[in-house]
């Protein structure tokens, strides 16, 4: 049975996604270290961490297909539309970037585990000082009541995590960075892997190949990296 690549501390490669397990869907390699220079590498490349357990190996993946969305393809329901229109939810961008990783990294369910290790906050808190991560941040007055993270390299923004205290504040989060990257012209948001939630915004199947195509033209020269803003 083929197993995943172990990579090595210190390594900055990844072996090609395709060849990334299809039971459990997408595990490409096992190691490594969560430097900036192997996430971005892994981003580029289609790759991503998640991991539950802090004293275990990172997990990487490349899962097939991949859940997209297209900036102005995302689907605005009648109630959030009328939710948007009441401007109550407040969103700005990167003025709370580790307060949305730490509401991100809050128990949920029955389980009360999460994925968010304090590796993975530290490692994303380093991209966000170097101007590839950002976050959307949704505010009722002046509380912080929802939003999101991801990671933004040329065209493409890899979506990580998102949370909610308050109806729709999720939602308008990513309504709004939606907005903001169709006009940026930004291509996809990447979802990583497809639920009932995401699809209901729009998000669709992608064939890893057709992902990885994408990938290869997107122009990581053009990164708009810094904090970011909100067009006037």
């Amino acid at each position: 049975m083929r197993q995943p690549v172990v990579l090595k501390p210190g390594a900055v490669a990844f072996p090609p996604p395709e060849q990334a397990l299809t039971e459990p869907n997408g595990l490409l390699a096992i190691g490594g270290e969560l430097t900036s220079e192997l996430l971005l590498t892994a981003y580029a490349g289609g790759i991503f961490p998640w991991f539950n357990d802090e004293r275990g190996p990172i997990l990487w993946w490349s899962p097939d297909p991949r859940a997209v969305i297209e900036p102005d393809g995302l689907k605005i329901s009648r109630s959030l539309r009328r939710r948007l229109a009441r401007g109550d939810l407040r969103v700005t961008l990167d003025q709370a970037f580790g307060e949305v990783v730490t509401g991100c990294a809050a128990p949920r369910g029955m389980g009360g585990g999460t994925w968010i290790t304090s590796s993975i906050r530290q490692a994303y808190g380093e991209l966000h000082r170097l101007g590839f991560a950002h976050s959307a941040e949704t505010w009722l007055g002046e509380e912080l009541v929802g939003g999101l993270y991801g990671v933004s390299i040329g065209r493409m923004f890899f979506g990580e995590s998102m949370f909610s205290r308050a109806t729709d504040a999720s939602k308008v989060a990513i309504a709004r960075l939606a907005t903001q990257l169709s006009n940026w012209e930004f291509e996809l948001i990447d979802c990583q892997i497809m639920n009932p939630h995401l699809r209901s915004l729009g998000a669709f199947e992608m064939p890893r190949r057709e992902f990885l195509a994408r990938l290869r033209n997107n122009p990581t020269v053009t990164t708009r990296r810094g904090i970011w803003q909100f067009d006037e």
